[in-house]
């Protein structure tokens, strides 16, 4: 496949730069708790219990310059912000399904039980 540059970043493959809209650890929990409804900060904290305040921040800022999420300031007093998804990032949701399906596919292949009881 051949090479491309993108913003001044060169990428190897379409799989890499998919991966820059989507990959790491919290965006695709992003995305899928926003493709089920539109979410406030304060939910998809609580929503994902493990993510710190500002790497929540930092990656729906990030999302948000992807133009894969939305954010929605209302002028009211205390401010209210919510965050839901753009067409873009309601186009990754069927991907994200894929990935899921795979590492349920995965975790009991491996014998692990799933979801773990506490």
């Amino acid at each position: 496949m051949p090479e491309f540059f993108h913003d001044s970043k060169l990428y190897y493959t379409p799989i890499e730069f998919a991966l820059k809209h989507i990959g790491g650890t919290w965006k695709m929990p992003i995305l899928w708790r926003l493709h089920l409804r539109v979410m406030r900060y304060g939910e998809l904290k609580a929503d994902i219990p493990h993510i710190t305040h500002k790497m929540l921040t930092s990656q729906l800022r990030e999302l948000e310059e992807l133009g894969m999420v939305e954010r929605i300031v209302y002028p009211v007093a205390p401010p209210k912000v919510e965050y839901k998804l753009t067409p873009a990032g309601l186009r990754a949701v069927p991907v994200i399904e894929v990935i899921m399906k795979y590492g349920l596919e995965k975790i009991r292949e491996a014998g692990v039980k799933y979801p773990p009881s506490h």
